[in-house]
């Protein structure tokens, strides 16, 4: 990898997404070759909290993500200082932590490692534009942090992706 290759940090929810709906691997194997052979390159990458997130569940792509050549990037002390920068900078941060569901434990960590790799964030989570809400999603932080952050359509678009389609059996 050159030091001008951008990289991209994955959150679950591209993967979760692009596989139940729009690139499901029964009509779009090859969306998923593509993305092995960017995780081979050192272009895209998973926080080791989204691969955790996506492999709690035993489903197809749970066992896609396991053997895929995507590199899992794990939590060290550089990428938790970098979390606590993101906590320290604006108090409404924290509120990207779902705690009363459960949910959006990796949100944080995936602009951290961001933050660490000097990476894009891809995230299928839209901005809250509302003054009044008190949540916060990864693109409102990745805004106030200064971070690059895009939809999978948009990194596809950077990468300059094609794909091509084929007329089954």
């Amino acid at each position: 990898m050159t030091n001008s290759q951008k990289t991209y940090c994955l959150d679950a929810n591209v993967l979760i997404q692009a596989w139940q709906k729009y690139y499901a691997p029964r009509f779009c194997p090859t969306y998923w070759e593509v993305l092995n052979t960017l995780g081979k390159r050192g272009v895209i990458f998973l926080p080791e909290l989204v691969y955790e997130e996506i492999v709690r569940t035993e489903d197809d792509l749970s066992k896609w993500v396991k053997s895929s050549d995507i590199e899992i990037r794990k939590m060290d002390e550089s990428v938790t200082f970098c979390l606590k920068h993101i906590f320290d900078a604006n108090p409404i941060h924290k509120h990207l932590v779902d705690n009363i569901r459960g949910r959006s434990q990796a949100d944080p960590w995936v602009i951290a490692h961001a933050i660490k790799e000097n990476a894009i964030v891809v995230t299928k989570e839209k901005k809250i534009t509302a003054a009044s809400s008190k949540r916060i999603r990864i693109p409102n932080v990745c805004d106030n942090m200064g971070i690059k952050c895009i939809d999978d359509f948009q990194m596809i678009t950077e990468l300059g992706l094609t794909f091509s389609c084929t007329i089954g059996k």
